[in-house]
């Protein structure tokens, strides 16, 4: 692959992208789903298991945080390639480690150093195709490397009926092994053209210094939480909310997973389709806006409903947050080259980092109104804030992305 763009939407950047976040979604949600029979393994309470997982959470959360800060910077300082790599190394490498977990504060250190490596997995990617794509047909490729890497969690849930040791262990073995399509794999032109410019590179600060920039970045944060707002409560605590609907069955956790994750990967094709169709990424954005809000609703009132149609809403409501492809590609295409690899990691991290205030949120709203409750108040706020913060966002369908941003 040459630094040309590429009309191609199967090339090799975008396969190497999809496989890498394929492996980043096995990992955050083999968490949720192996949660309740790891935490049993090492010796947890029956009665602390739903808090032990949110701390995990948080913890994978906050690493992220972090991570996404690290990556994105290095990305555009050092180059797109070399920092993709490193993420997959550093994430395979403590999922292999979690496998031998002993006890909570382990896990708990595991889970942050792993969340730290996934920070830079999918921003990094999603860079690197959307500077090798043509402007024309960079939707399409992004949406390709989502719905493939979404995939990842149908993996994770067959691979946990193993055992949850040997599905973290096989979880890192795809990252090593991804590790070999490296050299076939070549750093973007735009890129190469930043690093002869005199354009300052990695400047996580002059995010803050122009109003404008400011304005769209935080704009761009606030259309995804309603994305991890679903996956982080409603999909990964499902079975808690089974119980509180009275669902007329039991509710597998791990299967909720699967069912939300699978629609999420049509979901991603669908919303990168509509964003071509209509020629617009912000009227896509707000359609799936729109329908998580609707899907929402009809979770929160399926009461006494059948485990079938549980399972049903749960695959409806990955079909609406599919549009997390297009919304990572808006920030990517929001900002110059000289910064855009920093925005694009940090975004996607600073919302699943949202997710720790949420869940902390959500828990301490739960002792007084209850779990049902509660996720409702979270979720008329973040979901119209998610609708309203994208009119503040350029229209970027078509827009040449082969500038730097001005200090």
């Amino acid at each position: 692959m040459n630094s040309k763009t590429s009309s191609n939407p199967l090339n090799i950047v975008v396969i190497v992208a999809a496989l890498g976040y394929f492996v980043d979604i096995y990992d955050l949600t083999l968490f949720g789903i192996v949660r309740v029979p790891s935490l049993r393994a090492i010796g947890i309470p029956e009665e602390q298991i739903k808090d032990a997982g949110v701390y995990l959470l948080n913890f994978q959360m906050i690493g992220m945080l972090l991570g996404g800060i690290v990556w994105g910077v290095l990305g555009d300082k050092k180059g797109r390639l070399s920092t993709l790599f490193l993420t997959i190394l550093l994430y395979s490498l403590a999922n292999i480690a979690n496998g031998f977990v002993q006890n909570l504060d382990q896990y708990a250190i595991l889970r942050l150093i792993a969340g730290f490596g996934l920070a830079g997995e999918l921003g990094i990617g999603i860079t690197l195709v959307s500077e090798v794509m043509t402007k024309e047909s960079r939707a399409w490729g992004t949406s390709i490397v989502s719905a493939i890497g979404i995939a990842g969690a149908v993996l994770a849930f067959f691979v946990a009926e193993w055992g949850w040791k040997q599905a973290y262990w096989i979880g890192g073995t795809l990252g090593l092994a991804l590790l070999g399509l490296r050299v076939y794999v070549h750093e973007s032109g735009m890129f190469d053209r930043l690093k002869e410019s005199s354009a300052k590179r990695g400047n996580f600060l002059s995010l803050f210094s122009s109003k404008k920039r400011f304005l769209k970045y935080i704009s761009c944060i606030l259309v995804g939480i309603p994305v991890w707002y679903v996956v982080g409560i409603l999909i990964f605590f499902s079975k808690e909310f089974a119980q509180v609907l009275h669902v007329t069955g039991p509710i597998n956790t791990g299967k909720c997973i699967m069912f939300h994750y699978s629609g999420a990967a049509f979901g991603s094709i669908i919303t990168g389709y509509l964003s071509q169709k209509l020629a617009s990424r912000k009227k896509a954005l707000i359609i799936a806006l729109l329908a998580l809000g609707s899907f929402c609703a009809w979770y929160f009132m399926a009461e006494g409903i059948s485990t079938t149609v549980f399972y049903f809403i749960t695959f409806a409501l990955g079909l609406a947050m599919g549009y997390w492809a297009v919304f990572i590609t808006v920030a990517s295409e929001q900002f110059g080259t000289n910064i855009r690899s920093t925005v694009t990691t940090t975004v996607p991290n600073f919302v699943r980092g949202a997710t720790a205030l949420m869940t902390l949120w959500w828990t301490s709203m739960s002792g007084g109104m209850g779990i049902l409750q509660s996720a409702i108040v979270i979720a008329v706020i973040v979901i119209p804030l998610g609708i309203a913060s994208t009119f503040f966002l350029e229209e970027s369908y078509g827009k040449n992305l082969d500038y730097t941003e001005e200090e």
